[in-house]
């Protein structure tokens, strides 16, 4: 799960958690999916197939990504998608 903060210059914060671990990166403004991909890890990047997206605003009001699919406010985003303030992504990728 992915989740992008608040702009700084030109740069976004990025937190990447996992139940195993949380980290924080810092891509640049305008930065496409299949690039904060590999900010994460190369292998999320090598093999990225699509991005799930909420904003942060609906992912509070639903509780999760289930809930905001069932309620039609999660999308499928492709490698170009340039990486909004406040997304959260769950990106599926198979390597």
């Amino acid at each position: 799960m992915l989740k992008t903060g608040k702009n700084t210059d030109e740069q976004q914060l990025i937190e990447f958690c996992t139940q195993r671990m949380a980290r924080f990166k810092k891509p640049k403004k305008n930065t496409e999916a299949l690039e904060a991909a590999g900010e994460i890890h190369s292998d999320i990047e090598r093999g990225f197939i699509r991005a799930e997206i909420i904003s942060y605003e609906d992912f509070k009001s639903c509780g999760s990504l289930n809930e905001g699919k069932k309620r039609g406010l999660a999308r499928l985003e492709g490698k170009k998608y340039i990486v909004q303030d406040g997304d959260i992504i769950n990106f599926r990728f198979n390597v």
